[in-house]
């Protein structure tokens, strides 16, 4: 199967890798509404035994949660896979949110996160978010020193612009970049995406199917269903009168994946990573059946002229 550099790293990643963000389960801001552990053990188990060698969490997700259930996922397994974590966001015992980047939170979260995920060492650790703008250089330097000290392997970004990338590079230089995108979050590509390969950022995308929106199972009714703590609901993307044109895109997926025999989710995946910038896509898990509209982008890839047909919707 092939793999790709992860930027500066000696990290060999997979086009596809577990995403965490649900896992986390419901009850915080932006979660994506009830969800069973197990499931989510068996999910990412599942995704591992298929190939894919990494899986991004993040200390906010589920508020400690899901770097807990990828722990529970990852114990006992004979070849495991890369695990990547982040910071930036913290909560207090209200579960309120925070911002911070100062020093000692930056050096606390990693140990927090090391004591979650039961591993010695984070393989790549991430800014989740540049805020506040103000304290980027600190929270950066902080995790210079925890690469360093040997507590991660590489540091990256998430939510970057080009401006807030160039001043942390000047302090140390950045393995990777997270960044949304997909057919309908497109903002990256006039300047993140150019920035990232001309300094040899690996790029790893977030939300490569729109939230889920994109992968074929999404209707108005199940959307209008979804519980009140699912954040989804309050995305533009899901609403009207984005939501019809999103709709009729997924129609066009379905009909290019019907050439081949792959999910429109899956087509999805391969527009996104038709990009030479994206080193791989992060694709959210929630149960392991799921993993059959996913795993054939890690070989299947666009025609010119079918990335012109989509095109068309865009």
């Amino acid at each position: 199967m092939q793999k790709r550099q992860l930027g500066n790293s000696d990290l060999m990643i997979t086009p596809l890798g577990v995403g965490a963000w649900a896992i986390g389960g419901g009850g915080w801001a932006f979660g994506w509404g009830p969800q069973d552990d197990q499931d989510s053990v068996d999910a990412i188990r599942a995704a591992v035994e298929a190939g894919m060698n990494w899986v991004d969490t993040a200390a906010v997700y589920g508020l400690g949660h899901s770097e807990e259930v990828v722990a529970k996922a990852l114990a006992g397994m004979e070849n495991k896979p890369y695990v990547f974590t982040k910071c930036g966001r913290v909560w207090d015992e209200n579960r309120v949110i925070g911002k911070r980047l100062k020093r000692d939170s930056v050096r606390a979260e990693c140990e927090a996160s090391l004591r979650r995920l039961q591993v010695d060492v984070i393989d790549l650790y991430q800014m989740h978010w540049p805020e506040p703008d103000e304290d980027v250089e600190e929270g950066w330097t902080a995790m210079a020193e925890l690469q360093a000290e040997g507590k991660v392997r590489w540091i990256g970004v998430s939510n970057f612009s080009k401006a807030q990338m160039e001043r942390a590079q000047k302090i140390a230089p950045i393995t990777s970049l997270q960044p949304p995108y997909s057919l309908l979050t497109r903002e990256v590509e006039p300047e993140i995406l150019p920035h990232a390969a001309a300094t040899g950022m690996g790029v790893m995308v977030y939300s490569p199917m729109g939230r889920g929106l994109l992968t074929g199972a999404m209707t108005r009714e199940r959307i209008a269903a979804m519980p009140e703590d699912d954040h989804r609901k309050r995305w533009v993307q899901f609403q009207e009168p984005a939501l019809t044109k999103n709709l009729e895109l997924v129609e066009k997926l379905r009909e290019i994946g019907e050439r081949y025999g792959v999910a429109p989710g899956e087509v999805a995946l391969a527009w996104v990573l038709r990009r030479a910038e994206v080193t791989g896509a992060i694709v959210g898990l929630r149960s392991p059946a799921q993993l059959n509209g996913v795993i054939q982008a890690m070989e299947f890839r666009l025609s010119a002229g079918e990335d012109d047909e989509i095109s068309f919707y865009l």
